[in-house]
């Protein structure tokens, strides 16, 4: 019989006496639910972290909890499992496979690679720019696991005539470059990383009367910060670990023979281009852009119903004709088929909804309030501090638990301290959610971490340095860009909390 790890065994007895605990101590007298729904949501934390069950079980708990214990109805819980943001995810990760199964996502990487030439630092921008590019539309799993088979080849190519330890200092400089970019790639767009959607609805659960945050707003904000955490991340690792040149470097070959492999584009590539690149101008000009200087129209004044449509109808509606369009590479198959679309995360699905019948749970019985009365202190802190605390904080908090998960526990936190601090949320929520995306130290943090530690090529040791330096990199760019340019993006003229928004 297999033996428990004693960390699941811990995790499990922890997680079961916070929920009993503080199910039973009446924390808030006039609000009971008050501490049964921190019990809850400590039994999740505890669970999430230790891993005592997958993940998306333990993300099925409210579903139980919160009706037995008073605090939402089964049938309001049951309906956070599936709203507008889940059909976001599902529709960018449907034209995601379709690009994967036609392998347009591979044309497009080598394409991008052929673009720089065989100078080391040269060939780790190509893979970065390719890696974060990818990451932005597909997850960050499959964008890793898809180039690191081509960054290997290249590398074995490039290093023919290095010494040893130019080689080992190369393979390691390239895959943690990969890594690094296929998380922050994400960062970029509100499809690019399951953070991102989890902000975007529990920002809406705890502030429903607030401005909706658009996918062409995120982007405008988080692409510059995306873009200097790619270029520090380069300067970074291309001083560190790259020679500055190697002789007989054949690695533009390499990619050159790869993509002459693929032969011409094909029919089904290019009608999945299409809708890729339509499904990225709808998303991001669906709503007005402001830029401070004019304002950039949105599309969505010709509809009749525009308050009605959102990003997530628009990724179903682009996404639904790659199942009626025929292939004409495969006689009787359509461009995009169940068997390949079954390949959808469903757990990610779970997780997402389980993070926001928390977040609504801890909004409903007053968690939220309570919390952040008890933080009412950090109001005397000028809020780049608190920026700072929050930032630091889940940065290395992810390093050993689900960004995910992580993030639907501290949005609904943050978003209650917000209030008691008289804090425009935006403020603290937006740089909790891109923290989570930039854990880079550990081979458990990320699963790009996880792929490149599998090659072998890397040690743990080298990953935590060079991990260490980027996330303090990380908090620096984030702090600076939250504070000076989230605030031009969003409006944010006065960082008070607006009136009517809760």
């Amino acid at each position: 019989m297999k033996k428990i790890p004693t960390a699941r065994v811990i995790g499990l007895v922890a997680g079961l006496a916070c929920c009993i605990i503080f199910s039973l101590i009446d924390i808030e007298p006039s609000k009971p639910q008050v501490g049964r729904m921190l019990g809850v949501a400590l039994l999740m934390a505890i669970w999430w972290i230790a891993e005592v069950v997958p993940l998306a079980i333990t993300s099925l708990i409210p579903v139980v909890l919160l009706p037995f214990l008073g605090i939402s109805s089964g049938r309001v819980v049951s309906t956070a499992y599936f709203n507008d943001v889940i059909f976001l995810f599902l529709g960018g990760f449907l034209l995601a496979l379709a690009m994967q199964k036609w392998q347009l996502h591979k044309r497009i990487a080598i394409r991008i690679l052929l673009l720089t030439g065989t100078k080391p630092s040269g060939v780790l921008m190509g893979f970065m720019g390719a890696t974060a590019f990818l990451s932005m539309w597909i997850s960050n799993t499959a964008t890793a696991m898809m180039m690191v088979p081509i960054l290997l080849s290249v590398v074995l190519k490039l290093s023919e005539n290095a010494t040893e330890k130019q080689k080992s200092n190369m393979a390691a400089g390239m895959l943690l470059g990969v890594a690094y970019s296929a998380s922050i790639g994400g960062i970029a767009t509100l499809v690019g990383t399951p953070p991102n959607l989890s902000f975007v609805r529990i920002f809406h659960i705890m502030f429903p009367h607030a401005p909706e945050v658009g996918f062409g707003q995120w982007l405008i904000f988080a692409l510059p910060v995306s873009l200097l955490m790619l270029v520090f991340g380069w300067v970074y690792l291309s001083k560190f670990y790259l020679p500055a040149s190697l002789s007989g470097s054949p690695g533009k070959k390499v990619l050159s023979d790869q993509y002459k492999s693929l032969g011409k584009m094909n029919y089904e590539e290019r009608v999945v281009l299409v809708v890729f690149i339509a499904l990225t101008f709808l998303w991001t000009f669906r709503t007005d852009i402001d830029l401070g200087f004019m304002v950039l129209p949105g599309w969505d004044f010709i509809l009749a119903y525009p308050d009605m449509i959102t990003d997530g109808t628009l990724a179903i509606a682009l996404t639904i004709p790659l199942f009626i369009i025929p292939s004409k590479k495969t006689p009787d198959t359509y461009l995009m088929d169940w068997q390949t679309a079954s390949e959808l995360p469903w757990d990610i699905v779970l997780l997402f909804g389980g993070g926001f019948a928390l977040a609504g749970g801890i909004r409903d019985s007053g968690l939220a309030q309570w919390i952040g009365e008890q933080l009412v202190w950090m109001g005397s802190l000028h809020p780049v501090v608190l920026i700072i605390i929050v930032v630091t904080m889940i940065t290395f908090l992810t390093e050993l638990t689900s960004n995910t998960a992580t993030t639907e526990m501290i949005l609904p936190i943050l978003a209650g301290l917000s209030v008691s601090v008289n804090l425009n949320p935006l403020l603290l929520m937006v740089p909790a959610a891109i923290a989570a995306s930039m854990a880079f130290m550990l081979p458990v943090a990320t699963p790009p971490n996880a792929i490149i530690f599998g090659t072998r090529l890397i040690t743990v040791k080298q990953m935590a340095k060079a991990g260490l330096v980027m996330n303090l990199i990380g908090i620096v760019v984030l702090t600076v860009l939250v504070w000076f340019w989230l605030r031009i993006v969003f409006g944010i003229e006065a960082i008070e909390m607006p009136s009517g928004w809760h």
